[in-house]
């Protein structure tokens, strides 16, 4: 037996959740309010564990002919010298494949070919105003909404919610392959560069604040090279600057009574600093699709008590990981950090 199903929000963790749902037989809608999905360049790094998710999912192939393996990264200081190595070449070994980026536009695209071949109906510019008469109208509401989640506020009140950390973010992408790949830490800001596709680097930042391009470029004067010059070289028009938030407190539960279901950051939303976010959504969706496969239309209430026991505790502790790598990477107790660091393998 299968059932009918709305999800709300066509991010990641929306997408891929209506992709699982089809593909398992259900009759599913997908809203969001956006008239436009986002299509911004970033990279999403994708983990092994949701590489192979997204195989489950059917989008393996798109996704792997866009993607770009992640082999080696450094922390570095500002000067350029190195203090540790990211743990990528660890990953690779225990998984047998490596990490990969990918850009954003290019797993959407993948997710939304595969959502028409499936013909699930995408409404944009839908905004979710009674969450209740939704829910009445299918067996599963899922609430892929993001940070500032209706369906999340209306099932679970306004207890946890958007959260600053007080670090500003900016993102964007060099037109030149850097060659240097990592983070490089400073006292309160931070630079890091990850390859994203040939001929491209993508680039992000993090500082207490910094209103104006001028003012992020002064930020970084006199940082180690390329630094400087992917600030200096690439137009400031195509940079993304956001405050960064989280969910906070942590939501006791992902899902609420028989028949709603919250993924990705809606139910878990975290700082950037571990480059978990697309994962996790990810992770979600499968995991929410196979636990109601298992159990069946018929009895949602197993399903959903599954899905969150599986999935609740493990996405919350990489939102903990992560800000907690955040305040590590802003303090200005440098000479601690960086001493701490050095002692780790290489």
């Amino acid at each position: 037996m299968t059932g009918t199903a709305v999800v709300v929000g066509a991010g990641v963790a929306g997408l891929a959740t209506a992709i699982g749902l089809r593909r398992a037989g259900w009759e599913v809608a997908l809203l969001e309010r956006r008239t436009e999905l986002e299509r911004y360049g970033t990279a999403f790094g994708i983990h092994p564990t949701a590489q192979a998710a997204l195989e489950r999912l059917g989008v393996g192939t798109a996704f792997h002919a866009r993607a770009v393996p992640y082999r080696s990264a450094r922390i570095r200081t500002p000067r350029g010298k190195t203090l540790a190595s990211l743990p990528l070449e660890r990953i690779e070994r225990k998984a047998g494949r490596p990490e990969l980026l990918i850009s954003r536009p290019y797993l959407i695209d993948a997710l939304l070919t595969e959502l028409d071949g499936l013909g699930v109906p995408l409404t944009l510019g839908q905004r979710v105003s009674d969450v209740n008469a939704l829910r009445d109208d299918c067996d599963l509401l899922v609430g892929a909404d993001g940070i500032r989640s209706a369906v999340r506020a209306a099932c679970f009140g306004e207890r946890s919610g958007p959260h600053h950390v007080g670090t500003t973010a900016w993102i964007g992408i060099a037109d030149f392959e850097s060659g240097v790949y990592g983070e490089t830490w400073g006292s309160g800001r931070s630079f890091g560069m990850t390859p994203v596709e040939p001929g491209r680097t993508n680039w992000y930042a993090t500082v207490p604040e910094a209103v104006t391009a001028e003012e992020l470029r002064e930020q970084f004067d006199g940082w180690h090279d390329p630094i400087p010059r992917i600030l200096n070289g690439s137009d400031p028009a195509t940079w993304i600057r956001y405050e960064m938030r989280h969910l906070f407190p942590a939501l006791p539960s992902f899902v609420h009574g028989t028949s709603v279901a919250l993924v990705g950051d809606a139910a878990h939303a975290m700082t950037p600093n571990l480059g978990q976010g697309a994962c996790t959504a990810i992770l979600d969706a499968e995991a929410l699709t196979r636990a109601v496969v298992e159990h069946g239309a018929a009895d949602l209430k197993s399903a959903l008590l599954d899905y969150d026991r599986k999935r609740r505790r493990a996405a919350q502790r990489v939102a903990l990981g992560s800000r907690t790598l955040h305040r590590v990477m802003t303090t200005e107790h440098t000479r601690l950090r960086d001493a701490l660091l050095r002692l780790l393998p290489s």
